[in-house]
């Protein structure tokens, strides 16, 4: 049996395009977008999703799409203005610089467990987040039940954290 050339070019050429497809699909699910977002009016805020699962290793972009505000992402760690520990120990802090609509800041998460987050400016107003990394309980920091992670926490924003069994199980929670 013999192969034309034409046969084996366009053999190639759909073996090309299906590893094409293949690293978009695989890269697609290395980056886990997170929206900042807001009433063009201003009286409500929030990140979308509020609560995300991922796999060690795997990229989280925050972007504000929210015209009339200004927004921050950042770890509730005592690095950052001496918040609780509310990251694994293990963990590197992060805190972007105020992002202006249309602007963008990413973090690569490594360790396992359980991040809650925040917007310096709307945490009054519960605009918090949570992201879980792998497996919850391989932490080694905080858990949602001791007082020393919910000390200095204002109550809008321990009301909006999402519970790690409802990420665990739906692996994206929506705010409503």
């Amino acid at each position: 049996m013999k192969i034309a050339r034409r046969e084996v070019l366009g053999l190639g050429g759909g073996l090309v395009a299906a590893l094409s497809l293949f690293w978009r699909k695989v890269w697609a699910e290395e980056v886990v977008e997170i929206k900042m977002q807001g009433r063009a009016d201003g009286s409500h805020v929030w990140f979308d999703p509020i609560g995300v699962l991922i796999k060690p290793g795997q990229m989280v972009r925050w972007i504000n799409l929210n015209p009339g505000n200004s927004h921050t992402t950042t770890a509730y760690h005592p690095a950052n203005f001496g918040r609780p520990l509310r990251i694994p120990e293990a963990a590197k802090s992060w805190a972007s610089d105020y992002l202006l609509p249309d602007e963008h800041f990413s973090v690569t998460f490594t360790a396992q467990g359980v991040y809650d987050y925040y917007c310096i400016p709307h945490e009054h107003a519960g605009m918090v987040g949570r992201i879980i990394v792998g497996k919850p309980e391989a932490h080694g920091g905080w858990m949602e039940g001791p007082v020393a992670g919910r000390r200095g926490l204002p109550n809008e924003a321990l009301k909006a954290f999402p519970m790690v069994e409802e990420i665990m199980t739906n692996r994206i929670v929506r705010q409503l």
